[in-house]
């Protein structure tokens, strides 16, 4: 299944792969995201499977939200390999 992301405000829904392959995808629709919001808001409950690079764009995200003071919030269910991401930066 490709990558679709469907948005309602500043919350978005991203459903199917998100790795490598659809990467830009992904990164075309959050580019400058900050520069228009200032709260974010991703649902990743519909992601069937994130490789690394789709961890990485997550993560990369985030920084760019703490970076310029921004609030960006991960909800649903998904992907592990994310969650264990965060929970090992935290620990830091």
């Amino acid at each position: 299944m490709d990558l679709t992301i469907s948005s309602c405000n500043n919350f978005f829904k991203i459903k199917g792969i998100l790795n490598r392959h659809s990467l830009e995808v992904f990164q075309n629709e959050f580019k400058n995201i900050f520069e228009k919001v200032n709260n974010l808001t991703i649902s990743i409950q519909d992601i069937e499977s994130m490789d690394r690079y789709g961890v990485n764009a997550l993560a990369a995200l985030h920084n760019e939200a703490v970076k310029k003071n921004k609030s960006f919030s991960i909800i649903g269910l998904g992907c592990k390999d994310l969650y264990n991401h965060f929970k090992s930066e935290n620990r830091m």
